[in-house]
């Protein structure tokens, strides 16, 4: 008996691992999309999650996926609402997006807490490059955004 209970720990502890390492964000696509407590829509409606919104993958079934959004809520989303493309959400009360990487460089704009930008590179060293809607750019700290 000892045997199986050594299996299951071993292959739990392994999935676990896969989970932690294997992050992905996407985000919402065009269209806002109804968040449900389990994977199907005969489920609870929980909420309505806007257009853009980035979402952390949990879980990917056939046609639905488990999802983590910004706040830590846990919710499940029909599949063709999520986009490949992504966005990050600014978490903290403002976020000053500047012209380079750097503490010190030009403030280009500030963005309040859950203004959307878009990703225009990869983060580094705690930095993110971004663009919003309207044009402007630059990089905001990753610990002031959410979902890169």
């Amino acid at each position: 008996m000892r045997t199986p209970i050594r299996i299951y720990v071993a292959v739990a502890l392994a999935c676990a691992v896969d989970v932690v390492h294997a992050t992905e964000f996407r985000s919402v696509g065009g269209q806002p999309a109804v968040l449900y407590d389990a994977p199907s829509q005969k489920a609870n409606k929980l909420a309505v999650l806007g257009r853009f919104n980035p979402v952390e993958v949990l879980v990917k079934l056939d046609k639905w996926t488990k999802i983590r959004d910004s706040t830590g809520e846990l919710a499940w989303i029909e599949n063709p609402f999520l986009s490949e493309k992504r966005f990050v959400i600014v978490t903290s009360d403002s976020a000053e997006v500047r012209a380079q990487p750097n503490p010190v460089a030009v403030i280009v704009f500030e963005a309040q807490r859950q203004v959307l930008l878009e990703p225009a590179g990869p983060a580094a060293n705690g930095w993110i490059p971004v663009r919003h809607r309207d044009g402007q750019q630059g990089f905001v700290r990753t610990a002031q955004v959410w979902g890169e």
